[in-house]
């Protein structure tokens, strides 16, 4: 007769997922940061990071991700990206230029600061979001 093993009982699972998580963030981190000078960015960074908490989820119970990183935050977080977004977009306009026009930012590094201000808030936003969406996917069969 199969025993169902519960995850508690799957020792090697939890250590890896423990093991992974900081990995995986860290490396979005570096797609975060490197967006601006190759390959990445906020969107790419985002999943990426989602994906650590997906993981995360997955491993130890949906119950326990949501006190890790509850949904008040996710949803406080979309906010807040599409405001660091918004609110440079609009900075750059009141500083005389078009909306996103960083070099009015500052004469020599603008466009360095407006990227990574947009692409600090797309990354942000998306991974508040794609973890949301896995916190509603996984909790509509416990209905």
């Amino acid at each position: 007769m199969k025993q169902h093993m519960r995850m508690q009982d799957k020792i090697i699972l939890r250590l890896g997922a423990k093991f992974l998580v900081p990995f995986i963030l860290l490396f979005a981190f570096y797609v975060q940061f490197h967006g601006d000078f190759g390959p990445g960015g906020g969107f790419q960074a985002g999943v990426i990071a989602a994906a650590a908490f997906v993981l995360y989820g997955l491993i130890f119970g949906l119950d326990t991700a949501q006190k890790v990183v509850p949904k008040s935050w996710l949803e406080k977080g979309m906010a807040i990206g599409v405001l660091v977004y918004g609110g440079t977009g609009v900075a750059t306009m009141l500083l005389g230029g078009n909306f996103l026009e960083y070099d009015v930012l500052h004469h020599h590094n603008g466009q360095h600061y407006g990227i990574i201000a947009v692409e600090a808030g797309v990354g942000i936003a998306v991974t508040c979001t794609m973890t949301l969406l896995y916190y509603l996917f996984a909790e509509r069969g416990r209905r």
